[in-house]
């Protein structure tokens, strides 16, 4: 896929809807099996009797869905070069099977990399939010882009 979007291209104040994602039962309980073996991310009963009224998928489960729409929405067409980290990371309602998760994307700040002069420095925060409007994660976090034209 073509280049679209260079660090030149990342401007402050931008925000892009990176789609929608609603997670079965069967797909957290995978997640879960695979990497947080709670037994509210596993069993229904579980999750009914724990804080979160159901069976809820793991907050890294969220978290990976929100990369999967980033990566398939957004950084597919961008020159990213990977990034150095997150800066918050808060889940703040449980995710539902049949709950339909949304994604919007902010940048905040940009700046040129002095140690490498042919990427830039983006510091974005997504939004995920659920069929209701409720927000069930809020990250803050960077991303490299190469540049268009290096200094």
């Amino acid at each position: 896929m073509a280049v679209r979007y260079y660090w030149e291209d990342l401007q402050p104040g931008t925000t892009r809807e990176l789609g929608s994602v609603t997670p079965t039962a069967d797909e957290i309980r995978a997640f879960a099996a695979q990497f947080d073996p709670q037994p509210f991310h596993l069993d229904e009963e579980a999750g009914r009797q724990s804080v979160f009224g159901g069976l809820c998928a793991s907050g890294w489960h969220t978290c990976a869905m929100a990369m999967r729409l980033t990566v398939d929405n957004f950084l597919r067409e961008s020159s990213s070069m990977g990034s150095p980290g997150l800066e918050k990371l808060s889940w703040l309602q449980p995710v539902h099977p049949g709950d339909t998760l949304t994604l919007r994307h902010t940048i905040l700040e940009s700046r040129p990399l002095r140690s490498k002069p042919d990427l830039g420095l983006v510091r974005s925060s997504w939004e995920m939010s659920n069929q209701r409007g409720e927000k069930v994660l809020h990250m803050e976090g960077y991303g490299m882009f190469r540049r268009r034209q290096p200094a």
